[in-house]
């Protein structure tokens, strides 16, 4: 969901390792290539379901402004890598689009909840988003990655493990959907399936969905034992994830996202 203009506007000098954007992958102003789909997307099902608190949440977090003494803003989730040090969020909460900057001093609280940090406050080094969400805004790109600093001597995702990448999955899929509103201090989560939207853009339907949860991942072929799944989508695209608090978007994970993704490995490495 949109994410407050105060928080991001506050947040833009640059602080530790220059944040970086992304080489294209095509020129920009090109169109996207089409996400392939084996089937026209089936309806969602009739009624809008509620989010409801859910009391596990380790491989998702809330992202935060220094240190957890603020609000936190917006929603992330780890992702596999080689380094097991990446997070992916909407591009939104780390820039600011066209005519801002990058938002600075980070960290990521993954199984936050009650003002609690079980598994640590972790420190973003470097954040990654296509040039063409920091140069004009485009909401079929609002999608980031950001490279989290050890802690402790080890890395986010071998302290709460990962989810893994899903690319090009279709535009229907039954995902989990766990992210943090501002208003709350607990996780909240939501099944259903997504829809197709537009070309670039995924739908999703849950109420619940309050300013905050921007980022959070759409978990395909979720496990309960484990509780991850495959981030096929993540809360942002048109109109930043949605002006409703029932229905939320994403932009679609398609080569592009995956070059993104090949950029923020190459700037894990360790240093």
């Amino acid at each position: 969901m949109v994410m407050s203009a105060v928080l991001l506007a506050g947040c833009t000098t640059a602080h530790g390792k220059t944040p970086q954007v992304a080489a294209e992958t095509r020129t920009a102003g090109t169109p996207h290539p089409s996400p392939t789909t084996s089937a026209p997307p089936t309806p969602l099902p009739k009624g809008t379901p509620t989010a409801k608190t859910f009391p596990e949440g380790r491989h998702v977090g809330a992202i935060f402004s220094h240190d957890t003494s603020g609000t936190h803003f917006c929603t992330g989730s780890t992702v596999d890598s080689p380094n097991h040090n990446l997070i992916i969020t909407a591009a939104h909460c780390l820039h600011g689009g066209k005519g801002s900057d990058y938002t600075s001093d980070l960290v990521f609280v993954p199984g936050y909840h009650d003002g609690k940090a079980p598994y640590g406050v972790w420190k973003i080094r470097t954040l990654l988003v296509d040039t063409r969400w920091a140069h004009d805004s485009d909401e079929d790109l609002d999608v980031g990655f950001a490279v989290v600093a050890p802690l402790n001597g080890q890395n986010v995702g071998d302290v709460v493990g990962v989810n893994a990448l899903g690319i090009d999955p279709g535009f229907r899929n039954v995902v989990r959907v766990t992210g943090y509103p501002m208003r709350s201090d607990k996780p909240i989560t939501c099944v259903n399936a997504t829809s197709k939207e537009d070309t670039y853009q995924l739908r999703f339907a849950c109420d619940g969905y309050l300013p905050g949860t921007s980022g959070s991942p759409f978990l395909a072929d979720y496990d309960a034992n484990t509780h991850t799944g495959k981030v096929v989508g993540v809360i942002g695209g048109r109109d930043e994830g949605g002006d409703e608090d029932d229905v939320s978007y994403s932009s679609y994970f398609d080569d592009d996202v995956k070059h993104l993704y090949d950029e923020a490995v190459r700037e894990s490495a360790p240093q």
